[in-house]
């Protein structure tokens, strides 16, 4: 598959040729993102939401009451879940919410992400991005002439110091390195923004999946 490559300022730099194994996957599987998705995210919960327990609550344990005699219920302590200023039964605990995905489960995620943007007319390839000076204005504009206002850039190897600069006031903008590529950042963009460099190193990085 070729796609055309194009250079910041717009103007043609050439062509490119995709692997089909990795951008040309016809049928887009839903349930293989979701479940890639859910497992993002519920990683990076903080977890750290918290209620007190019957042991930690500072009010009394002593014995409210008599046991017997006074036509009430039996009860034994204030820190009980049923009185108001009492700890809360069964409530949330410090904890991580992580849990385990398949690596061939997440790798074949992403190209069916990668090949839903290709799918969809919304992947571009650039020579490569870096900029002069850090001059976040100009790049604003730079973009908008390109269309693109809610990217995901893919830079390389290393973002170009000048060019992070630049893009990272700017809303709906996101510029990662090759480890940074994942698949919840590209659904939620527009549009995914690719240079050579992150398509060889993408396409380099299944190679050796599939001869592992």
């Amino acid at each position: 598959m070729k796609l055309s490559v194009i250079k910041l300022d717009g103007k043609a730099a050439g062509d490119v040729e995709l692997s089909d194994a990795v951008f040309g996957i016809a049928d887009i599987r839903g349930d293989l993102l979701a479940r890639y998705v859910n497992w993002q995210l519920a990683k990076r919960r903080a977890g750290t939401h918290k209620v007190q327990t019957r042991n930690e609550n500072s009010r009394t344990g002593k014995k409210m009451y008599k046991q017997k005699g006074t036509g009430g219920a039996r009860h034994g302590s204030r820190r009980a879940p049923q009185f108001v200023g009492g700890s809360r039964a069964f409530g949330p605990v410090v904890r991580d919410h992580g849990y385990s995905l398949p690596k061939k489960v997440r790798a074949l995620a992403l190209r069916h992400a990668l090949s839903s943007k290709v799918k969809a007319g919304n992947l571009v390839v650039v020579d490569s991005v870096s900029v002069k000076e850090p001059k976040t204005a100009a790049l604003r504009e730079t973009f908008g002439k390109l269309g693109w206002t809610k990217a995901l850039i893919i830079a390389g190897p290393e973002v170009e110091a000048n060019f992070g600069l630049a893009a990272r006031n700017i809303p709906h903008i996101d510029v990662l390195p090759n480890a940074g590529l994942n698949v919840y950042d590209i659904l939620r963009a527009d549009k995914l923004v690719l240079t050579k460099a992150a398509i060889e190193a993408i396409e380099a990085r299944f190679a050796e999946k599939e001869a592992a």
